[in-house]
């Protein structure tokens, strides 16, 4: 990935895509598949917002049993399958237990039903080759079999379990990037911390924008039969620069968070909920689910939500809300006795909502995408989608895509974006991959764990990484991990746009985003890249300070 904006400026392209999240990498792909000529352009880094706070799983849709929703199970459980499918370095599958509670809709009855239905409506979910992607059936357990696999969880009420299949991303920053790089490789143009400052017009149609360049503050202009919006919370900012006020009513948003803390359970991800309870305002808290799932060596607990009404730009965590969260976490798994020393890292990012629980005053989400062209508002050539779900990104890119050549009054090409590998895909079958890599690895002076690193976060890819060492192993045969980390942060330069420190830290490679990072590696990491980039001592020193590391504790705020 080049970052080239005098390219932006000299083609006039076919669509042009605001935002880098995971919506607009998704839709670039699968435009740039259909031959279509691609740019886009991010006011920050690619995946930095709102699609870096993702829980990681990729659901098949079980929670829309309750509504009776089988069609929007049916699309879950098909892009479950497809990115297996297409990223399978990336997306693995992930065994979840709920334990049943009573005999309502939370009780053992309850479950065995869904589970049967699930089983059912899911039959078709295991069409891979590959075996590690396999998603057996669901089943429910006893009440001992349920305390001996969850020993410490709560025991009134307790009637057994339901152990069911999902699925979980390695590293979602990474998927978000493979995307993008994959659509650049198809001929897409993308550039990261270039923001939309306005709209190009020719009479009264939409024809591209006004950029700025956050790096050198130049201004620039990109034009293009189409421009797509993705810009999700700051949705309504973009349209604002339209001459005429959008009639779309505002944006509403609601504010999540995710936490990442010691291992609280091993081999499940785990659903519990709390129960209802009055808060000291008067208000009745409904009773929240928290799922706490194994990742990478901890566990990633969520999500809590708030409602949000002030600018996107000024989005952060408040201590006193991660404090809340933890203390729900602990009414809810009271064995978990967890302390503020314990959150390592702490996700967050911003969601559409559709109103506001008048009972709890929690936010309700909006469960539906958005696709509007704006034709019928007075400005065609601009067309805006707002996605609600990590899982169906892929799927609603391809239905954006039917949209746009629709607007322009042609027949939709074929979508080839569910089965096409991205890049570092290429993988038939997953285990004998890594277990080739592996043994190749140590002919190479690498460990088992450096190459499953490696695998998990670049896939058939990683030896693109491996081409950045410089230094070869030590007289014992091992690669010094040193030398590592610079050959990723070198990747991540030249092959991956990385301009700051944090792009590399967060997005790039998983030294930080478990919020695990030493200083010496932060010292190794922003020394490489002050080395390749010309970086002063004072610039190094504002990058390793812009990361943010109090005590070895990141709160992530989104800008």
């Amino acid at each position: 990935m080049k970052r080239n904006l005098t390219a932006l400026t000299e083609n006039n392209y076919d669509l042009l895509i605001i935002g880098g999240g995971i919506y607009g990498a998704c839709i670039a792909w699968d435009a740039s598949l259909r031959g279509l000529s691609v740019a886009l352009v991010e006011k920050a880094d690619f995946g930095g917002a709102t699609s870096a706070n993702s829980l990681k799983i990729i659901h098949g849709g079980l929670r829309y049993l309750q509504k009776a929703d089988f069609k929007r199970m049916r699309e879950s459980i098909k892009e479950r399958t497809t990115l297996m499918r297409i990223a399978p370095h990336l997306i693995h599958p992930l065994p979840v237990l709920v334990p049943t509670y009573g005999h309502g809709t939370k009780g053992r009855e309850a479950l065995t039903l869904g589970m049967f239905i699930n089983d059912i409506i899911s039959s078709d979910r295991n069409q891979l080759n590959d075996p590690q992607k396999h998603i057996p059936n669901g089943r429910i357990i006893s009440q001992a079999e349920c305390q001996e696999l969850l020993p410490n969880i709560p025991e009134a009420g307790l009637t057994g379990g339901a152990i069911f299949c999902d699925a979980q991303v390695y590293n979602s920053e990474r998927l978000t990037l493979s995307f993008l790089k994959s659509a650049e490789q198809q001929g897409a143009t993308l550039a990261n911390y270039v923001e939309v400052t306005g709209f190009l017009f020719t009479e009264n149609r939409v024809t591209g924008v006004k950029v700025k360049d956050e790096l050198t503050a130049s201004e620039l202009e990109i034009r293009a039969k189409t421009v797509v919006n993705t810009s999700g919370p700051w949705l309504n900012q973009i349209l604002n620069f339209l001459p005429q006020k959008s009639p779309l009513p505002p944006l509403n948003l609601a504010k999540a968070m995710n936490l990442i803390t010691r291992p609280l359970f091993n081999t499940y991800a785990v659903g519990l909920s709390g129960a209802k309870c009055q808060l000291p305002n008067g208000s009745v808290q409904k009773s929240r689910f928290f799922f706490i799932a194994p990742w990478r060596g901890k566990s990633m607990i969520g999500t809590w939500y708030s409602v949000y009404d002030q600018d996107p730009n000024q989005f952060k965590i408040t201590e006193a809300e991660i404090q809340e969260f933890i203390s729900e976490i602990n009414q809810v798994y009271p064995a978990a006795k967890l302390q503020r020393e314990d959150i390592s890292f702490v996700h967050g990012g911003l969601l559409p909502r559709i109103g506001i629980d008048a009972k709890t005053g929690e936010p309700k989400l909006a469960d539906q995408y958005q696709l509007r062209d704006h034709t019928q508002d007075g400005c065609p050539g601009l067309i805006s989608v707002l996605g609600v779900k990590y899982t169906t990104a892929r799927d609603v890119a391809q239905k954006a895509i039917d949209f746009v050549f629709k607007t322009w009054d042609q027949y939709p090409p074929e979508s080839k974006s569910a089965i096409t590998p991205i890049d570092g895909g290429k993988i038939e079958s997953f285990n004998n991959f890594l277990h080739q890599a592996i043994l190749e690895g140590k002919t190479q002076g690498l460990t088992e764990s450096q190459i499953h690193r490696l695998v998990y976060n670049y896939g058939s890819s990683y030896p693109n990484v491996l081409n950045y060492l410089k230094d070869s192993p030590d007289s014992q045969g091992i690669l010094n991990e040193t030398e590592l980390i610079k050959a990723e942060v070198l990747h991540a330069i030249h092959e991956e746009m990385a301009q700051k420190l944090s792009d590399v830290v967060f997005r790039r490679t998983e030294l930080g985003s478990a919020g695990d990072i030493s200083q010496e590696t932060l010292n190794i990491c922003a020394k490489t890249m002050g080395e390749a980039l010309g970086w002063s001592q004072t610039r190094i020193e504002e990058e390793l300070k812009d990361i943010n590391l109090s005590n070895g504790i990141q709160s992530l705020a989104i800008t």
